[in-house]
């Protein structure tokens, strides 16, 4: 329990307990996969939980990965639930395709047989200008 003064009133805060990491690793084997994961924030996020298995008080621990207390708790409950692979950042879905999967293909048969142009004796490309190509996309979204 913290006690502490404000405005002349005196406040207690009870401190919540440290959220627990799952039984089925070691610091050890954090270490390990920290040196094998291509992701480096994935890297920071293994040796910072690592060190809270070696007993290092969270303050510290979130210092080595470079991040605050509070975000360690946070990755502390991916890791948790998701095992190392939840300490990557997932990417945000993004805006949904306003072609079906239908007009998509539809899309791909078009540019696939538009004809070759070619220039200087190579291939330049498909002979789409940019122009003609957002008219077709335009016109199959319109009959969505």
């Amino acid at each position: 329990m913290i006690h502490f003064r404000l405005n002349g009133l005196i406040r207690e805060v009870e401190m919540s307990a440290a959220i627990g990491l799952r039984e089925d690793f070691e610091a050890a084997d954090l270490r390990g996969l920290a040196a094998k994961v291509k992701d480096a924030n994935q890297a920071r996020r293994l040796l910072a939980l690592a060190a809270v298995y070696d007993g290092m008080d969270r303050e510290e621990a979130a210092r080595i990965g470079g991040m605050d207390r509070q975000t360690l708790r946070d990755w502390v409950y991916r890791f948790n639930e998701q095992g190392s692979e939840g300490l990557i950042n997932a990417k945000p879905p993004g805006r949904p395709s306003k072609l079906s999967a239908e007009q998509k293909e539809e899309l791909r048969q078009l540019v696939e047989a538009a004809p070759i142009r070619r220039s200087m004796g190579s291939c330049a490309g498909a002979a789409w200008t940019c122009s003609a190509f957002l008219r077709t996309a335009a016109r199959l979204i319109c009959r969505k």
